[in-house]
C-alpha cells in the first residue's frame, strides 16, 4: 500500500471513474423498463427514442469511463511494479556477501520476475475489480430494491453463503500459490546453474541427466499449478451456482407475479437485467480473491528482499579520513577474529583468530598459506564485504566500522580469485568504478601495466570489442589480467589481490610482477598467494596457518629460518624442475621423431 499510495491522484481519479461507470451501468435497465411499458402503454413513440437515445449515451459514457479507471489503475499498477523492482534491486546491491550466500541467483529472478507480475496484478486490475464488485454490487442491489424488495430478500438469499465460501477457498489458493512460487524459484536456480555450468554440463556429458531432472522439476511445477487450477475451477462455478439460486428464484416468483398483474413486463425485464448484473460481479470476486491471494504471497518473498538487514552496513554517523598522502594508506588489524555462523550450542569454528599486523603506508605486504588457511577472508575484511566477530580493522587509524562504505571502497582496488566481467566492452570493464573524465585513458593505462594492452590490441576491435557474459570469450589469465588492470583504474590508495595471477604462467607472471612494482610502490598492498614467487619481491610476507599467523619477514629471512615457507618454496621449486624436465623429456622425444631416431 505505501507503494500505491504515492500515486493517490491516479488511485482517485480511477475509483472514482468505477463508482460513476458503475452508477451509469444500472440507468440502463430503467431506461429499457420504462419503454417496455410506454410502449405497452401507448405512449407516442418520441419518447421511446428519447428512452433509447439516453440508454445509448448512458452506455457510451459508461464505456469512457471505464476506459478511463483501466487506463489510470492498470497504469498505477505498472508504477507501481516500477517502483519495487527498482527498490528490490537497490536492495540487492546492499545486502551483504552473506546474505547472497544464502540465497540462490534463480530465486531471487524469480522474485524478480513472476512474484513482481503477480503483485502488480493485485495492486491494480485486483483494486479495480474488487471497488467495482462492490460498487456495482451496491448500486444494482439498490436498483433491485427499489424495483421489488420482497423478490430481492429472496433472491439474494443464497449469496449467505458467499463469505464462508470465500473463506475456506481463499486461504487455500494463498498457501497454493505461495508452494507453486517456491517450486518455481527452485526452476529458475536450476535452469541459470545450467546456464551457467554448460560447459561442465558438456564435458561430462550430463546433458540427458540435466533434462531429466528439468523435466521433473517442471512436472511437480505443472502439478502445484493444476491443483491451484482445480480450486479456482471450484470457486467460480460455486459462486455462479449461488446467482442461479438466485435466478431461478426471480424466474419463479417474478413470472407469477407477472402473470397475477402485480409486476409489469419491463419491470420484470429490467430486474432480469439487474440480476444479471449482479451475477458478474459475484464471480468477478473470485478471480479478484484469487489476484489477491497470489499477490500477498509473492509480496511476502519480495519482502524477504526488502526487509533484509544487511550485516555490514553504513554506521549512522559515519566518521571521516584523514587526506590522503602520496605513499598510500595505513592498514592495521587488531586481535582480529573470524568464525564461521553457527547454532547456538554448535562448537565455533574460526577461520581467523587473534590475527594482529600493519601494513605501512606505501607497503607491499604478502600473504601465503596452504588452501582453507584464511587469506580470502583476511582480504575479504578490508572492504568490509564481512566484518569480523573479534577484534577491529583501522585504516589510518579509523576503525573501519566508523566509515561509510562509499567512502571506505572508494579507496580501495580489489581483485578477487573468480575475475567477473560484465557482458560489455573490454574498454568499460576497465573503466569500471573509474573516476573523473579521463577514466579511458587511465584504463588503458592499467591494461599495460598488468601485461594486457598487447593483448586487447591483438582483438578485432580492440578495447571496444565486446565480451559475452561473464567474460567468457577470455582466458582464465587474460581474464585475471583484465581484473587487475581494472583495480588499478581507479587509483586506489589500498591495492588487494586475492591469488590473481594463479591462471597466468610464470612469464606472464614475472612481467606483470615487474609492472606491478611501479604502480605499487605508492599504494598500500595485500597480495595473497599460493605461489612463492607473486611474493618474493614483497617487502614482508606473512605466513598463515589454521587462521593465524605463524611467521613473517622477508623472503630471504624466511628462507633462511627454514620452516613453513621453505617447505613452501622448496616444495614449489622441486615442482617446477619436474615440469621443466617433462617438458624436455617430450620436446627431445618429438625432435627424434622428426629425425627419424627413436
Amino acid at each position: 500500500m505505501p507503494y500505491v499510495a504515492r500515486y493517490r491522484r491516479k488511485l482517485t481519479f480511477g475509483l472514482a471513474a468505477v463508482v460513476v461507470s458503475a452508477a451509469l451501468g444500472t440507468a440502463g435497465p430503467w431506461y429499457l423498463r420504462a419503454a417496455i411499458d410506454a410502449m405497452r402503454g401507448g405512449a407516442p413513440p418520441s419518447r421511446t427514442w428519447w428512452l433509447a437515445a439516453a440508454m445509448v449515451g448512458t452506455a457510451v459514457a459508461a464505456g469512457v469511463l471505464r476506459f478511463a479507471m483501466r487506463d489510470l489503475l492498470n497504469g498505477l499498477s505498472r508504477e507501481v511494479e516500477y517502483d519495487l523492482r527498482n527498490d528490490c534491486f537497490d536492495a540487492l546491491t546492499r545486502l551483504d556477501a552473506a546474505w547472497h550466500a544464502g540465497m540462490r541467483t534463480g530465486d531471487v529472478m524469480a522474485r524478480l520476475t513472476s512474484d513482481l507480475g503477480a503483485v502488480r496484478m493485485a495492486a491494480g486490475p485486483a483494486i479495480m475489480y474488487l471497488t467495482n464488485t462492490i460498487v456495482g454490487s451496491v448500486f444494482v442491489f439498490g436498483a433491485m430494491l427499489a424495483l421489488e424488495p420482497s423478490l430481492t430478500l429472496l433472491a439474494v438469499a443464497p449469496l449467505v453463503l458467499l463469505p464462508v465460501l470465500m473463506a475456506r477457498i481463499g486461504g487455500a489458493v494463498h498457501d497454493r500459490s505461495e508452494a507453486a512460487q517456491e517450486h518455481f524459484a527452485g526452476l529458475t536456480a536450476m535452469v541459470q546453474e545450467n546456464l551457467a555450468g554448460t560447459r561442465v554440463v558438456r564435458a561430462f556429458r550430463q546433458e540427458g541427466r540435466e533434462v531429466e531432472r528439468f523435466a521433473a522439476l517442471s512436472r511437480e511445477y505443472a502439478r502445484r499449478n493444476l491443483v491451484l487450477a482445480r480450486l479456482q475451477g471450484v470457486l467460480n462455478p460455486s459462486l455462479s451456482l449461488l446467482a442461479g439460486a438466485g435466478a431461478v428464484v426471480v424466474l419463479a416468483v417474478g413470472g407469477g407475479r407477472v402473470l397475477d398483474g402485480r409486476l409489469t413486463i419491463g419491470s420484470f425485464v429490467a430486474y432480469g437485467l439487474l440480476l444479471t448484473m449482479l451475477t458478474w460481479p459475484l464471480i468477478a470476486l473470485g478471480w479478484v480473491t484469487n489476484l489477491f491471494q497470489r499477490g500477498a504471497a509473492s509480496m511476502g518473498r519480495l519482502l524477504d528482499i526488502l526487509d533484509a538487514t544487511p550485516a555490514v552496513a553504513d554506521p549512522a554517523r559515519p566518521a571521516a579520513l584523514p587526506p590522503r598522502h602520496a605513499g598510500g594508506r595505513t592498514l592495521e588489524f587488531r586481535d582480529v577474529g573470524v568464525h564461521y555462523p553457527a547454532p547456538p550450542d554448535a562448537p565455533v569454528r574460526w577461520i581467523l583468530r587473534r590475527v594482529s599486523f600493519t601494513v605501512a603506508a606505501g607497503e607491499t605486504v604478502g600473504l601465503v598459506g596452504a588452501t582453507g588457511s584464511g587469506k580470502s577472508t583476511l582480504l575479504d575484511l578490508v572492504p568490509r564485504l564481512r566484518d569480523p566477530q573479534e577484534g577491529v580493522v583501522l585504516l589510518d587509524g579509523v576503525p573501519l566500522r566508523d566509515l561509510a562504505l562509499a567512502e571506505l571502497r572508494r579507496e580501495i582496488g580489489y581483485v578477487p580469485q573468480e575475475s567477473l566481467l560484465f557482458s560489455e566492452s573490454i574498454r568499460a570493464n576497465l573503466a569500471y568504478g573509474a573516476p573523473g573524465d579521463d577514466a579511458d585513458a587511465r584504463a588503458e593505462d592499467a591494461a599495460r601495466t598488468a601485461q594486457f594492452d598487447d593483448t586487447i590490441r591483438h582483438f578485432p576491435d580492440g578495447y571496444d570489442t565486446m565480451l559475452g557474459e561473464r567474460g567468457i570469450n577470455l582466458s582464465g589469465g587474460q581474464k585475471q589480467r583484465a581484473a587487475i588492470a581494472r583495480a588499478l583504474a581507479r587509483d586506489p590508495a589500498v591495492v588487494l589481490l586475492d591469488d590473481a595471477l594463479s591462471a597466468v604462467d610464470t612469464h606472464t607472471e614475472a612481467g606483470i610482477l615487474e609492472a606491478l612494482r611501479g604502480a605499487l610502490a605508492r599504494r598500500t598492498a595485500l597480495i595473497a598467494s599460493h605461489r612463492a614467487s607473486a611474493l618474493r619481491d614483497c617487502d614482508r610476507i606473512l605466513v598463515l596457518d589454521d587462521g593465524a599467523i605463524v611467521e613473517a619477514g622477508t623472503h630471504d629471512e624466511l628462507v633462511a629460518r627454514r620452516g613453513r615457507y621453505w617447505t613452501l618454496v622448496a616444495r614449489q621449486q622441486l615442482d617446477a624442475e619436474i615440469e621443466e624436465a617433462g617438458n624436455a623429456l617430450v620436446s627431445a622425444g618429438t625432435s627424434g621423431a622428426r629425425s627419424g631416431t627413436t
